[in-house]
């Protein structure tokens, strides 16, 4: 199982053990929409509370060193989004991740 498809797993099981082992402990997310970037304990404690699930994700693109993947996301508040991720890969975990979002109809 690829990395990117370990971490879609791990968030919609809400599995924050999976989400330590599968993030680098110098990881950070770069949201663009909010502009905000968080953490990885910051991203750990967001898996645990289970408040998105990752519909029909779709790979473009993952070797070792990069990946990038576009998916459908709703939440727990009814708001839904087209997600494109870019990751980057450091010792065999995710290190990087930045997103694009783009807002749905509820």
């Amino acid at each position: 199982m690829s990395t990117i498809e370990k971490l879609v797993k791990i968030i919609n099981e809400g599995d924050t053990n999976g989400a330590k082992e599968v993030m680098h402990d110098d990881f950070k997310f770069l949201m663009h929409s909010s502009g905000k970037t968080l953490s990885k304990d910051d991203v750990v404690k967001w898996v645990g509370m289970k408040d998105v699930k990752i519909d029909r994700h779709r790979i473009l693109f993952e070797n070792n060193e990069v990946g990038f993947m576009h998916a459908f996301t709703s939440y727990n508040d009814g708001n839904k989004e087209a997600v494109m991720s870019y990751y980057k890969f450091k010792d065999g975990k995710i290190v990087h991740q930045e997103t694009g979002a783009t807002k749905l109809p509820k």
